[in-house]
């Protein structure tokens, strides 16, 4: 006879991962990664700690499982951003690129400290490295819908510095500065000579 009402939820594998994974998340945007341990994320999941611990061994493999939904999210925003925006001008580019990144100084500001927390951790933490490597080589592919892609990688890892810098010093940079700087390596200058892509 089946149970009713208050029947207890079936166990999901996959879904106490995404749970864990998300809780994982949930601890750093808090409390830093110095603060993420098994129990912390076990009571912010709501599960128990055998939880944690069964599908995540280490501090490392939930720092991992949480930095790779980070780059999945931003995956999936930079597939829309583009999708939106099928075709740019580098003028354009600069100026919507501007705008995106003074987004990361405002009310997204704790969540991109997060992501440059975990993304940072991959600086100790070599298994890291290929997940933390995603998030500039999806910022590239994204950017050559739109230039060449030695500007694609300059527009990108520039992207990334601003937005550090902005993040971790003790002002942001102006709008005026991050559409003057993007635009000094978006927008071609004749005055310069033309470089061969390799």
């Amino acid at each position: 006879m089946a149970e009713q009402g208050g029947a207890k939820r079936r166990y999901d594998p996959k879904r106490r991962i995404e749970e864990v994974a998300a809780a994982a998340e949930r601890v750093i945007a808090a409390r830093g990664i110095e603060g993420l341990t098994h129990r912390v994320v076990a009571e912010e999941a709501g599960v128990p700690l055998g939880a944690t611990t069964y599908h995540f061994a280490t501090k490392d493999d939930l720092i991992q499982a949480a930095l790779q939904r980070s780059v999945d999210r931003f995956a999936a925003y930079l597939d829309d951003w583009v999708a939106r925006r099928p075709e740019l001008t580098p003028e354009q580019l600069a100026v919507l690129l501007a705008d995106a990144l003074m987004g990361s100084f405002g009310p997204r500001r704790g969540q991109e400290v997060m992501e440059f927390e975990l993304y940072l951790a991959a600086l100790r933490r070599p298994a890291l490295r290929p997940v933390a490597d995603r998030y500039i080589e999806l910022s590239v592919n994204a950017l050559s819908q739109y230039v060449d892609p030695l500007t694609a990688r300059t527009a990108a890892v520039a992207c990334n510095g601003l937005t550090l810098r902005g993040l971790a010093g003790s002002q942001p940079p102006t709008r005026a500065e991050v559409e003057a700087m993007l635009r000094r390596i978006l927008i071609p200058n004749p005055a310069l000579p033309e470089t061969q892509d390799s």
